[in-house]
C-alpha cells in the first residue's frame, strides 16, 4: 500500500502549483509616503495558481491593483487574485497589474531590500525581497530577460 501511495505522490507532484518570482522590486518613496508599488514577473513550472493576498512588514496592508483606461482616463482597481497560468507566467510592472504597499511605515530607500510575501491559493506562501530602485524607475536597474 505504501509504495501505491508514493508513486500516486510522484506522479501527482508536477501538476501541483510551483510558482516562482522573477526580480521582484519597487520604488523609492519620498519622506512621508503612505504607499508603494510592487513589481516582478511571477512563473508557474507547473500548474495554474492565484496570488490571494500578500504582506510585507514595511507595510500596514499590501492590496493587489490592475490599471484601466475608462475613455481618456487610466484608473486602478483593487482585485482578489491573480492568475498565474500552468506553465507561464503573470508580470506586475508599473502601468499595469501591480502590488500596493499601503501605509508605509517608513520611506522605501534606495538600494535596500524589503521582504514581501505572497499567499498562494495552491501553493502556499512564496516569500522574497523586493529590491528597492531609484523613485520613478520603470523597470529594474539590471533588468533580465
Amino acid at each position: 500500500m505504501r509504495y501505491w501511495l508514493i508513486a500516486i505522490a510522484l506522479v501527482a507532484l508536477p501538476a501541483w502549483a510551483q510558482v516562482s518570482a522573477e526580480q521582484p522590486w519597487t520604488r523609492a518613496t519620498p519622506p512621508g509616503a503612505k504607499v508603494g508599488g510592487g513589481f516582478m514577473k511571477l512563473r508557474s513550472s507547473g500548474a495554474a495558481d492565484r496570488v490571494v493576498g500578500a504582506s510585507s512588514p514595511v507595510a500596514g496592508r499590501v492590496e493587489m491593483h490592475v490599471t484601466m483606461r475608462e475613455g481618456d482616463v487610466m484608473k486602478m482597481r483593487e482585485v482578489t487574485a491573480f492568475e498565474v497560468p500552468a506553465g507561464g507566467t503573470f508580470e506586475l510592472k508599473p502601468g499595469g497589474a501591480h502590488l500596493m504597499l499601503m501605509d508605509l511605515k517608513r520611506p522605501l530607500k534606495k538600494g535596500e531590500k524589503v521582504p514581501l510575501t505572497l499567499k498562494l491559493e495552491k501553493g502556499g506562501e512564496l516569500k522574497m525581497e523586493l529590491t528597492v530602485e531609484e523613485m520613478g524607475a520603470r523597470q529594474p536597474a539590471h533588468p533580465r530577460n
